[in-house]
């Protein structure tokens, strides 16, 4: 089913809450301003993207994957439990594809499937919120 504005709204807000709460159970120390899932981990700056079990991918805008030295996905499973997986934005970049939005995001948020980081990524962790 595609979003409209409200449910784009509370997706963005989900993902937001969800990021901040794994990053706190993963020591990652928040960069940026509060509406962005960009942190600081191990040296490293990542950012984390959030997908519930029924989201097959994620989304992140270009110009972030420029700064960024891992994209974390972080997939819901049917137990609760999140299955987070670390991506290169090279990696991002040649397996992503434009998002289908129309709105604020249309032309400017590269998108990756669930399978393929499952695929081709290690599982770097599972947390439980």
């Amino acid at each position: 089913m595609p979003q409209n504005q409200k449910s784009g709204a509370a997706a963005v807000e989900y993902g937001l809450e969800t990021a901040r709460r794994i990053a706190k159970v993963l020591g990652a120390t928040k960069i940026g301003n509060s509406r962005s899932n960009e942190y600081s981990l191990n040296g490293k700056r990542i950012v984390i993207k959030c997908a519930r079990a029924t989201t097959n991918s994620v989304g992140v805008p270009y110009h972030m994957l420029e700064r960024l030295d891992a994209v974390i996905g972080s997939f819901e499973t049917e137990t609760g439990t999140y299955e987070l997986y670390e991506m290169t934005p090279k990696m991002f970049n040649e397996n992503m594809r434009p998002t289908r939005s129309k709105g604020a995001s249309s032309g400017r948020v590269g998108m990756v499937r669930k399978s393929t980081f499952i695929n081709k990524c290690k599982r770097i962790n599972t947390v439980k919120l």
